[in-house]
């Protein structure tokens, strides 16, 4: 018995077929939307225009038309997977011909003889003039034959464990490199053995991606073509090992002074160990890494079966041999290529082994003939000085950074110790223009009158503090104070601005060296300092507070000068310009009326800072002084066999503990180095200070300053300008006077003897005397009759 609404929903069905039996077959539709309450189903409605529930139902032709839309997008769905499959198939297709085009038309190379990596090389400034190269190379080709099975075997297990059953390439490592290549930006190897040996001994460094895939071309015709043996032999005869060595051969030498074939096998894991990296890993520079590669290698050839467990726990870790230097490091030329070396490691842009055989182009700021002229005048030795007395120079371009010139000794293999950025000495009162300048920034006006006598005491300190001689200088202002270097003056400076803001300033300028927070005597330079750091300070003052950090490199470029590294541009504001040139007007007094009175007026009377320092118990003299544009720093000490510190003694005139001669270097390569330059002014500061400072308790106090003795002042300094002038015209006198004597000496000599020189104007065998450019005035010739008593 059927229910009133299966009945209903019969008939209902029964209409719709009919309904649309003029409109062809009848279509089944979805069932209406139900919903069941109390036993009963309903079919969804919607009110009709005249109030009449209506089935809702779509017209006939909907699906039709869906029907279509669907079959439409069958078929562009299938239109664009065609393209997009069509497209890999064609790139398969083009890949593949590629490599098979590669494949077949790329040659194994004979190999060189010798397989050498491209030298870097290190210019001067003007790019043309080298100054030397990186990895003088060290290669000897031995026959592997000889060699015992750990040698090779340690390599393998460094290097490629897979070696023996590879084809040649990993494909994997290749993969990991090239994600780590492009994701971030660094270099790694992908590379096994044959590929490295494919890479090295046919093909030089292959760092460029289609250079790697014609290199693993060739590895794979290598492996099809050569004996795992002969591969591995080759390879060992080319992998560079450090200390310019190529080869196990040079290696074994450089590092054991043996040969290849009587390395134990302590000595070949060593070496076999660092061959990622040698320079850097080399036991005399980094030894826990040389160890810990040491190990790894051990416990891979006991893990692969190379030596058994009680092969590995005999095996210690060897000593090596000490590293000798090659002879592209002779002369003072080894210093400047060592420190151009370490300037590129330390940024951390290239490695030691990049350096070795990248190939690159290096162009230093470093001018020629400055450096010349640093060196002449750095290797000459003045009347009696001792030949343990250490010389450090350095010249700066201040508005770049740029170093122009080093002194850093006579030669490299001699001794590595470097004068201008590794020996230390102590500045003394070159310190003294961090306070001063410390006193300009805390508003105190330059003419404040401070006490300059000697036999002071100031707080936390015991001991009197004396100026040098135990000079008493009377009241005198800044100006005079840093001048004359008066210690009692730059103490109370020091007392206001206290040890700490003395040190922070000094290190705001560019020093890193230590400099000691708790001691009132920091403003006298008792902490140890080099030539470079102590430049790098004053060049920041002398910039007008704009520090840029000291380099030797302006660039390096590749092999097929490309950009690869440009000196650091910092230019950072970190002292207000008008302080810092209040310090340089009162450094200019050292050079004209001060500690160094003579060195303006021998410059040709331009304005030059300067600042003279002795050490504490006179262990070292120092002198830094500058034009607006070229800064020069000169030290000299004195250590005894150990290094340590021992007195300066007096020498040439220079006066006690010879604190001139510094002064004296200075002059003689300023001389030179400003030669045709134009002659700049500093800029003319405004001292807007108080005197006494913003408190009134600087100095003497409020009520003193030197204003109301300026004329006598300025006096002063007039006539010790004149003195000075008056010194320099007695020894151009004196100078002139022995040169005249000397020719007056050589003619008589002539005359004496005309054999006596090739010079002499009247040498046998000359028409017109000799061929010298000799001065000597043409004497008459003594007559051969005349009486020998009556020739002059």
């Amino acid at each position: 018995m059927f229910k009133a609404s299966s009945y209903g929903g019969i008939m209902a069905s029964y209409k719709r077929r009919a309904h649309s039996s003029d409109r062809g077959p009848a279509l089944r539709k979805p069932r209406a939307t139900q919903s069941k309450t109390a036993g009963t189903t309903k079919t969804s409605s919607t009110r009709g225009p005249r109030g009449k529930n209506n089935t809702s139902r779509k017209p006939a032709n909907t699906h039709r038309a869906s029907s279509h839309k669907r079959n439409g997008g069958h078929r562009v769905l299938k239109w664009v997977l065609g393209i997009f499959f069509g497209l890999i198939g064609l790139g398969l297709a083009i890949g593949i011909g590629v490599f098979a085009y590669l494949y077949a038309t790329t040659e194994v190379p004979q190999p060189e003889k010798f397989a050498l990596a491209e030298k870097t090389t290190v210019y001067y400034a003007d790019g043309t003039t080298p100054i030397g190269s990186y990895a003088e190379q060290n290669r000897e080709i031995i026959s592997c034959e000889g060699l015992p099975d750990y040698v090779g075997n340690a390599i393998v297990a460094s290097e490629n464990r897979t070696f023996y059953t590879d084809k040649g390439l990993d494909l994997k490592g290749i993969a990991r490199a090239f994600i780590n290549n492009v994701t971030k930006g660094t270099r790694q190897g992908g590379s096994t053995i044959t590929q490295q040996y494919a890479e090295r001994y046919y093909m030089g460094e292959t760092t460029s991606y289609v250079g790697k895939a014609r290199e693993a071309i060739i590895a794979i015709k290598i492996a099809q073509t050569e004996s795992k043996d002969e591969v591995l032999c080759n390879y060992m005869n080319t992998i560079y090992l450090g200390r310019n060595s190529y080869g196990i051969q040079a290696a074994a030498k450089s590092y054991f002074n043996k040969d290849a074939k009587d390395l134990t096998l302590s000595e070949a894991a060593m070496i076999a160990g660092i061959i990622p990296s040698p320079s850097t890993w080399d036991p005399a520079d980094n030894p826990d890494m040389a160890k810990a590669r040491f190990k790894r290698v051990l416990n891979i050839m006991q893990e692969d079966g190379y030596i058994t467990a009680k092969d590995h726990k005999a095996a210690e870790f060897p000593q090596t041999a000490d590293v000798t230097q090659q002879n592209e490091y002779a002369g003072p030329d080894g210093y400047l290529l060592d420190m151009v070396r370490r300037e590129l490691v330390a940024s951390k842009t290239f490695t030691k082994e990049d350096l070795d055989t990248g190939g690159y182009k290096i162009v230093t700021t470093i001018d020629k003939a400055k450096q010349d002229a640093m060196q002449s005048v750095g290797d000459t030795r003045a009347d009696g000085m001792p030949e343990s007395i250490q010389v450090g120079g350095i010249a700066v371009e201040q508005k770049t950074g740029a170093v122009v010139s080093v002194y850093a000794g006579s030669d490299y293999l001699t001794q590595q110790l470097n004068n201008a950025d590794q020996a230390m000495f102590e500045p003394g009162s070159t310190m003294k223009p961090f306070a001063l300048l410390g006193a300009a920034q805390s508003g105190v006006n330059f003419d404040t009158m401070f006490n300059g006598n000697s036999h002071q005491h100031f707080s936390g300190i015991t001991a009197e503090v004396n100026n040098a001689l135990n000079i008493n200088w009377g009241n005198i202002n800044l100006y005079q104070a840093t001048a004359n270097s008066v210690n009692t003056v730059f103490m109370n400076v020091n007392e206001h601005l206290t040890p700490q803001r003395t040190a922070k300033i000094a290190h705001e300028a560019g020093i890193e060296g230590e400099i000691d927070t708790s001691s009132m005597y920091n403003v006298l330079g008792i902490n140890a300092l080099t030539v470079w750091d102590l430049a790098q300070g004053h060049s920041t003052i002398a910039n007008n507070g704009v520090k840029n950090t000291l380099h030797m490199v302006n660039k390096v470029l590749s092999s097929d000068n490309k950009d690869l590294y440009n000196a650091p541009n910092e230019n950072k504001q970190v002292f207000d310009a008008n302080d810092c040139a209040l310090v340089q007007k009162a450094m200019q007094g050292t050079t004209t009326y001060g500690t160094a009175a003579g060195v303006s007026s021998a410059l040709g009377g331009r304005q030059v800072a300067g600042k003279s320092g002795t050490a504490n118990d006179e262990l070292a003299a120092s002198f830094v002084g500058y034009t607006p544009s070229l800064l020069n720093v000169w030290a000299i000490w004195n250590p005894d066999a150990d290094g340590n510190p021992q007195v300066v003694p007096a020498f040439g005139g220079y006066g006690v503990t010879s604190t001139g001669y510094p002064a004296h270097l200075f002059e003689e390569y300023m001389t030179q180095a400003l030669q045709g330059t134009a002659v700049e002014q500093f800029t003319t500061p405004k001292d807007s200070g108080k005197i006494g400072g913003s408190d009134g308790t600087w100095g003497l106090g409020g009520g003193q300053s030197s204003s109301s003795s300026t004329t006598d002042d300025e006096e002063a300094k007039k006539q010790a300008e004149e003195e000075a002038k008056r010194k320099a015209e007695e020894e151009a006198k004196k100078q002139a006077d022995a040169e005249a004597q000397q020719k007056q000496e050589f003619a008589q000599q002539c005359l004496a003897n005309p054999s006596y020189s090739t010079e002499c104007p009247n040498y046998p065998g000359t028409s017109s005397g000799g061929d010298g450019d000799t001065d000597v005035e043409q004497q008459p010739k003594p007559d051969p009759q005349q009486p020998q008593s009556q020739q002059q």
